[in-house]
């Protein structure tokens, strides 16, 4: 069985769509886990509308979304977990093929989704309910590339997926055997954002067989006004201290695990590039010019371009361009 762990925190807006989509799919072999991370609003009233059989809710007070993941993790009788965001949903095909995969001891199966833009989701939608292959005729409707493959090892998998998938780190991507979260004692940091990326790179490593298909089967909805996007100055800063933290701690925890040096390498040039992407996020205003100063030394003294590793002549550019940025700005 597959349990499906929704987290929901004032979801009101579109937690019944998410649900919707999920009871909609032609599969039955799954449980909904619906964690309502102390909502102010009518979540939970509209989760109660949909008492069935196969769905699970719990309420608990707010903690943040890596604590009521942990929780739904815990309550989560199948042997195989997915995450659905309470603002996103899925196609009638989401769990087209995975058995089969389950049989061959798959235990990461990443599938690929689509991105919605919010401002223009209703019209969007509107195609999306009449057309199969909605994706490939929406102009509006971004599809997520990356690398497929069959069955391989993780740390062959990380080295195919870490140059080529943007969202390699993005939960809702996997489907995961519950043993490989449980038996290596994977959490997510509580109280921390960007909690995915601290945890997805060592899940896939530490996997024995993933899988990555090219099954669209996931709408990724982008909210202008989601956690993740609103911007101010302490929010900024915290979610930069919390990326260097995940940085410093994938970094020292690979150390102890039975990687090659190239794949060491590629973690290194993987997790140098998502920290850098941080440096943006402090232009604009004018009070973010002290922070941004402050979030380049913390990059100078990990010494970050001796990451980049000097494999070919565009590298090697890069790597010097790197030391010069840095050590400039």
């Amino acid at each position: 069985m597959i349990s499906v762990i929704i987290t929901a925190y004032n979801a009101e807006k579109t937690i019944e769509k998410c649900l919707n989509s999920i009871l909609d799919t032609k599969y039955n072999n799954y449980e909904i886990v619906i964690v309502n991370d102390g909502s102010t609003d009518n979540t939970e009233d509209i989760i109660e509308l949909f008492a069935t059989d196969k769905i699970k809710y719990f309420s608990k007070p707010n903690t943040g979304v890596a604590d009521s993941r942990n929780f739904g993790i815990e309550k989560a009788n199948g042997d195989y977990i997915t995450f659905v965001d309470s603002d996103d949903y899925v196609s009638s095909n989401y769990f087209e093929n995975v058995d089969n995969y389950i049989e061959q001891g798959a235990e990461l199966i990443k599938r690929k989704g689509i991105i919605i833009k919010e401002s223009l989701k209703n019209e969007t939608e509107q195609v999306i309910q009449k057309q199969e292959n909605e994706e490939n005729n929406q102009k509006n409707a971004i599809k997520i590339e990356g690398a497929t493959f069959e069955l391989t090892t993780g740390e062959d998998a990380f080295n195919k997926l870490c140059f080529t998938d943007k969202y390699l780190d993005t939960l809702w991507s996997y489907i995961i055997k519950k043993s490989l979260l449980t038996d290596n004692n994977f959490k997510f940091e509580n109280g921390r954002y960007h909690e995915d990326f601290g945890l997805l790179p060592l899940l896939i490593l530490k996997a024995n067989k993933v899988v990555s298909t090219n099954d669209y089967v996931y709408y990724y909805v982008q909210s202008e006004n989601s956690i993740m996007r609103e911007k101010n100055l302490p929010k900024t800063i915290k979610k930069a201290e919390d990326v260097l933290y995940h940085y410093d701690n994938i970094l020292n925890l690979i150390k102890t695990y039975n990687l090659s040096k190239f794949t060491k390498e590629n973690v290194g040039i993987y997790l140098t590039n998502a920290i850098l992407l941080k440096i943006k996020e402090f232009d604009g205003k004018d009070e973010y010019t002290k922070a941004k100063k402050w979030y380049i030394c913390e990059l100078k003294k990990r010494k970050i371009y001796k990451n980049i590793k000097a494999r070919n002549l565009k590298q090697l550019i890069k790597k010097l361009i790197l030391f010069i940025n840095i050590n400039l700005l």
